[in-house]
């Protein structure tokens, strides 16, 4: 018989299959106003690795002063502040030789209290050696209508300012800022983010120019991803040096440290929570960053070059068919714990790949689409492979469960591979007929003959499973099992000779309960046993299968079996099995015969029983009566 396999190509459809949702799952991440699952994990995976970096030293150049709770609390002050309390915090940075002040607060209507307020920061801003602050640019949608406007800082102001920007930072599908808005348009006019304009005048150069491909800026193209630009966070929150405000207004920071400004970029921006300019960054998802020092990052990634850069679309499609490629490799392997070892060293190479590629050229990698297609790729063949061994499995405990023990057949089971079954070996094959049955079955109704026959097939069949037997068929009243396979036992002419006494004894038993029912028990039953080597394994056809042996050894028995008829002896064997088993049982030599299908005599013995057996076990000749039962 063949053997019966998934087919081959079954690896290649899952590997296939897993490659294909990926890679359109990655391409639906092209769209910007769907986010896929795969994308969620990208961003978690992103923050590890921020994580895993860790905070670096950020740049001296810049400083926050904050608007915090101590500055609240020590000026009983309340929000927002009078432009003369910021005006006399620029003066005190403009005295500490701030170089650019950036003021992180919308500077869009009066100061209500006092008018003259906001001429004095005004002109503490116009001091100043370059400065800049933020607009909005804002937009409504309605019922089949949209609506745009910009909101600038006052006049005064604007006369003043050397630049303003937007100030928009992106959250991401899972509320946490990654990026901000490089830049935005009004009607035709475009206006960067205000960390370009801080830097702008920071470095006295020109302006960026913003393009499909990315940003120009100091010489340096900065990629940009749907216009956004990723920010390369230095750490979580308080990285920057930070002070303040009330410290500051009041004198105490320059008193203390008179280079605190010198030369640097001097934020002012809300960090108290109750002005709720917060968020979270892939430093801190529940520790929040405040706005200022988002703008903080922005500033130092702008300054010092440090863009991040997101693999091409065609690279991360590339690197998912790879993955798929290497998983296909993987599975290969027939030895689970290899495969095991290749995927954890195949997926722990890359993630470490993807990871010094971020720290060292802040390069983003795509990892959870690769390493999902490694994992599944190596795990849903295997888990196939599985469940196709397993139901390989059940198919044969099924099929031999028919004719050996459920013991024997777990044992068989670990074999796996059913052709390996398919052999020659060396057997001992027993025949057994019950002597006489035709005759009484033709005295007795259908159903009589069904309740004497499967009776007696299954009290034989469990004594031929319990010495370890295997049954091939039954033919009426016949019953023919062999020793040996699909489980050898090199006494295997042994335990079919031990296998026949037990028969004996168990037809003993079934005996005296059919008598004591009133049914006929006056039956005896002839066994033939012959030992050698014969074709084992498994014959049949798709719908019909059957366990068999085959070859002139196994005609043998059945031939010992028709002369116990004749010598009217329940157990004969053959010279082959009496060899083996003759230090175990007394035999003694019935004749020579030449039998159908032999031209040379063969050497028949009549089994007496086991050495030592009291004479009340020892086997007798039949009598005429027990040959020919009555009805």
């Amino acid at each position: 018989m063949q053997k019966e396999s998934k087919p081959d190509n079954l690896r290649i459809i899952l590997l296939i299959g897993t490659a294909l949702i990926l890679l359109i799952t990655q391409a639906l991440g092209l769209f910007t106003d769907i986010t896929t699952p795969v994308e969620r994990l990208e961003y978690s995976i992103q923050d590890t690795f921020v994580r895993m970096r860790g905070a670096e030293e950020p740049s001296g150049e810049i400083v926050i002063v904050a608007i915090d709770d101590q500055s609240f609390n020590w000026t009983g002050l309340q929000w927002p502040w009078p432009r003369s309390y910021l005006a006399g915090i620029v003066d005190q940075i403009n005295q500490g030789g701030g170089k650019v002040v950036g003021v992180d607060v919308f500077l869009f209507e009066p100061d209500e209290s006092q008018p003259e307020n906001d001429e004095a920061l005004a002109r503490s801003l116009g001091e100043s050696p370059s400065s800049a602050a933020v607009m909005q640019i804002l937009r409504s949608a309605g019922q089949g209508f949209e609506t745009e406007s910009r909101v600038l800082p006052l006049s005064m102001y604007r006369d003043v300012l050397d630049g303003i920007g937007i100030t928009s930072v992106r959250r991401d599908e899972d509320a946490i800022v990654r990026s901000v808005s490089a830049y935005d348009s009004y009607q035709g006019e475009i206006y960067p983010h205000w960390a370009f304009e801080i830097a702008r005048l920071y470095l006295n150069v020109e302006p960026p120019i913003f393009s499909a491909a990315g940003v120009r800026f100091n010489g340096q193209t900065a990629p940009l991803s749907s216009g956004l630009l990723p920010v390369y966070f230095a750490g979580p929150a308080g990285t920057y040096p930070t002070y303040s405000a009330s410290d500051v207004h009041d004198g105490i920071t320059l008193e203390q440290d008179p280079d605190a400004f010198r030369d640097k970029i001097v934020l002012i921006g809300a960090t108290s929570i109750t002005l709720q300019d917060i968020y979270p960054t892939p430093f801190s998802a529940r520790n929040t960053t405040p706005g200022v020092e988002v703008v903080a990052n922005t500033v130092d990634t702008i300054l010092n070059g440090k863009y991040i850069a997101y693999a091409p679309p065609w690279m991360s499609l590339l690197i998912i068919v790879g993955a798929a490629l290497l998983a296909f490799l993987i599975t290969l392997s027939k030895r689970p714990s290899l495969t095991i070892s290749l995927l954890a060293l195949a997926a722990l190479a890359y993630w470490g790949s993807a990871f010094l590629m971020f720290i060292q050229q802040r390069y983003i990698l795509p990892v959870a689409a690769p390493e999902g297609m490694l994992f599944l790729g190596v795990v849903l063949p295997t888990l196939e492979q599985a469940v196709s061994q397993e139901r390989e499995k059940r198919r044969v405990r099924n099929l031999f469960s028919r004719f050996i023990s459920p013991e024997m057949v777990d044992q068989m089971i670990k074999t796996q591979d059913i052709n390996s079954l398919n052999k020659r070996a060396d057997l001992t094959i027993i025949f057994s007929d019950i002597r006489g049955f035709t005759t009484l079955s033709e005295k007795m109704t259908p159903e009589g003959v069904v309740a004497l026959l499967n009776p007696y097939l299954e009290a034989m069949s469990q004594v031929i499973y319990k010495h370890g037997g295997t049954v091939d068929k039954y033919e009426g009243d016949a019953i023919i099992a062999f020793f040996g396979e699909p489980v050898p036992y090199k006494d295997h002419a042994a335990r079919a000779l031990r296998a026949a006494l037990d028969m004996r004894t168990a037809l003993a038993e079934l005996k005296e309960k059919w008598a004591n029912e009133g049914r006929p028990s006056q039956i005896e039953m002839g066994v033939g046993i012959n030992s050698g080597e014969v074709f084992v394994g498994l014959l049949g056809s798709a719908q019909r299968i059957n366990y068999t042996v085959i070859g002139d050894n196994a005609n043998l028995a059945a031939r010992l079996q028709d002369l116990t008829k004749t010598y009217a002896w329940p157990i004969l064997v053959s010279e082959s099995t009496y060899q083996q088993v003759r230090d175990e049982f007394d035999a003694e030599l019935a004749d020579a015969v030449t039998v159908k299908g032999k031209t040379k005599a063969v050497n028949v013995y009549r089994i007496l029983g086991r050495k030592g057996a009291p004479e009340g076990e020892r086997l007798r000749a039949w009598t005429q009566d027990q040959v020919t039962p009555k009805g």
